[in-house]
């Protein structure tokens, strides 16, 4: 059964376990789509309102972007355990022979690259996430303003835990190149989303 689809009690049984995964990737993952679904509420209940006349159009726009991106989220959370058990199903491969060693080593070096990959796109998400947060900032019901700060965290907490996630796994790239790329840009994009994170609760805190 897919993590998405289990109760959040099951979910959460599972989390709490000694199995390895899920684990911090996955829930980097679904804090992502829960500020995600917290944009998209916030949305809602502006266009609800007569009072954001005209504020409608422009949120119903962005609750488009906020639910396709919540459902980018979502499906993150299930690719990431994936990943994790390409790894652990790589480890566990016969290393008898020198034929045996290299599909090993190959499946391993594949293994780890997705494990890289996975996360590090769920960091361009969370990304995307704060960008929406920011464009929606003054036009939303300021009576959410609580759930749209929430959102903001939640996005903060996915884009710092998925970078942890990358630079864990980094050390097991083959593809140098690919590697120092997506450090570098990783780096980039964490102080980018920390500051714009940072700088929207600011703004709410203020508010409240």
């Amino acid at each position: 059964m897919k993590l998405v689809d289990m109760k959040l009690n099951e979910y959460l049984d599972i989390l709490i376990s000694d199995e390895p995964a899920p684990g911090g990737g996955s829930v980097s993952a679904l804090a992502g789509a829960q500020g995600a679904a917290l944009m998209s509420m916030v949305c809602d209940l502006t266009i609800s309102k007569k009072k954001y006349a005209e504020d409608h159009e422009f949120c119903k726009a962005v609750k488009e972007e906020a639910v396709e991106l919540f459902k980018s989220l979502s499906e993150a959370i299930d690719k990431d355990t994936d990943a994790y058990n390409l790894v652990a199903a790589a480890f566990k491969m016969p290393k008898e022979t020198d034929e045996d060693k290299a599909a090993r080593k190959k499946a391993i070096a594949d293994g780890t690259l997705e494990a890289t990959k996975v996360p590090y796109s769920v960091m361009q998400l969370a990304a995307k996430g704060l960008d929406i947060a920011d464009r929606l900032y003054g036009h939303f019901n300021m009576n959410c303003a609580s759930d749209y700060g929430v959102g903001v965290l939640n996005f903060l907490a996915c884009v710092k835990g998925a970078w942890l996630n990358v630079k864990i796994n980094l050390p097991g790239v083959k593809d140098e190149a690919f590697a120092a790329e997506c450090e570098a840009k990783g780096k980039e994009m964490m102080a980018k989303c920390e500051e714009l994170a940072g700088k929207l609760y600011g703004k709410i805190e203020e508010e409240l």
